[in-house]
């Protein structure tokens, strides 16, 4: 058996050169050995949208795409949805291991007693148009809460660390309750620390005259999985976001922020909004197959089917479907269901789509969710940043404390194709 090496020949120059591999990877900085000449800067790979590049190290989440395998800290989310609440769940993702009870109890009530909001962020939030987008007013405010918690500039302190992971996963919900409630045009509800963390949520949503809402079990427990299934997907583009920001040392609300404002982008967190209006736009189940038709002739895109890492089943997609039914049992079938499940169907036998290994994602089924719950379209990707604030956290804190990464400002190269050097020429010899 051969060593863990990569042997590379450069024909240029028919040097011979050894390149480590470890855990599958060889380090990129080894290709810089591979030069023409001394003056040469050296071999680098060419990677647009890091197709196959690994920017870190991590022991968060483990994804197998082939085999539709997703593992938050080794645990599969399967066991974790079923058997677990949100709030324990971001407890794994940021500390590694699933809490005592007492550890769970303490974790909680720290979050549930942060959720309360500066009344200036109040104000903040009243100064938005009465018709801007909720996700908008997420990503401001967010970024506004830095100018309120000076402190959380302190990065390498890891009692600081901890207060402002507090305050973001408890204030996050509250600000995506006062951003919804601010684009209907309703008063804003206050949090409720008697309630679940999901529960909570729903009072500052749809709470109106009574003293004391009340959530629906089903509702809340259908957030509930729905926010772990949310809860972290290894290196997307926010996560990368919160990554790279954070290796500048900003502060973590701005990291977030700017997380947020990546997952604002329809490719990343609007995907379920499209989904609905692809299905919208099909109009009745029997148009289904002309519409097929259309996607395997180039006219159009099957949207909520397919995704960058799965090659398989995406095993969320598996258990939101479940949930789906849960909550149309209580709030009625969704009448764009139909339309989905005849889509899933004929997708799932045809070849063209077999062949491309194009199956359901998790944004198939959370938008006839969402929709069926009595949420605005535009409060989707509010609803996703919510759930992935503890991941981005995760990954943030893990990133400072790795040796390799802490003190490495995230700077990738490129490969420059512009002109050569030319001279400046003055403008009335410009042609």
């Amino acid at each position: 058996m051969g060593s863990d090496t990569l042997t590379v020949i450069d024909n240029r120059t028919g040097r011979q050169y050894e390149i480590p591999i470890h855990d599958g990877a060889i380090n990129a900085p080894d290709l810089r050995q591979i030069r023409v000449s001394e003056e040469d800067f050296g071999l680098v790979s060419y990677d647009p949208g890091f197709m196959n590049t690994a920017p870190c190290q991590s022991k968060i989440t483990f994804i197998d795409g082939d085999q539709g395998i997703l593992r938050y800290r080794g645990y599969p989310i399967e066991e974790l949805a079923e058997k677990s609440t949100y709030l324990e769940v971001a407890y794994l993702i940021l500390h590694g291991e699933l809490p005592t009870k007492p550890q769970l109890d303490d974790w909680s009530y720290n979050v549930i007693h942060h959720s309360i909001l500066h009344e200036n962020i109040k104000k903040f939030i009243d100064g938005f148009h009465h018709d801007a987008h909720p996700m908008g007013m997420l990503v401001s405010t967010v970024g506004a809460l830095s100018t309120f918690y000076t402190d959380a500039k302190h990065i390498f302190d890891a009692e600081s660390r901890t207060k402002q992971t507090y305050r973001l996963v408890a204030k996050m919900p509250t600000i995506a309750g006062f951003a919804y409630r601010h684009s209907i045009g309703m008063p804003y509800a206050y949090p409720d620390n008697d309630l679940s963390y999901t529960g909570n949520f729903l009072n500052m949503l749809f709470k109106m005259t009574e003293l004391k809402y009340q959530p629906h079990p089903v509702l809340e427990r259908a957030l509930d999985v729905l926010f772990i299934l949310h809860a972290d997907h290894e290196q997307n583009i926010s996560t990368n976001v919160m990554r790279g920001v954070g290796s500048a040392h900003s502060d973590p609300y701005c990291a977030v922020a700017a997380a947020a404002a990546a997952l604002y982008g329809p490719l990343h967190g609007g995907a379920n909004e499209q989904v609905l209006k692809m299905l919208s736009e099909i109009g009745h189940k029997d148009k289904v197959p002309s519409f097929i038709q259309k996607v395997k002739a180039g006219d159009g895109r099957l949207m909520g089917f397919g995704h960058r890492v799965y090659k398989n089943y995406d095993p969320r997609a598996k258990i939101i479907k479940k949930v789906a039914y849960d909550v149309f049992e209580l709030k009625g079938r969704n009448p764009l269901l139909d339309i989905a499940l005849e889509l899933e169907r004929i997708a799932l036998e045809d070849d063209y789509f077999i062949k491309r290994k194009l199956y359901p994602n998790v944004d198939f089924y959370s938008g006839l969710i969402y929709q069926s719950m009595g949420l605005q379209i535009d409060m989707f990707p509010v609803l996703f940043a919510i759930a992935r604030t503890i991941g981005w956290i995760a990954h943030w804190e893990e990133m400072l404390l790795d040796p390799e990464q802490k003190m490495k400002i995230a700077r990738p190269r490129q490969l420059y194709r512009g002109a050569e050097k030319r001279g400046y020429v003055p403008i009335e010899k410009r042609k």
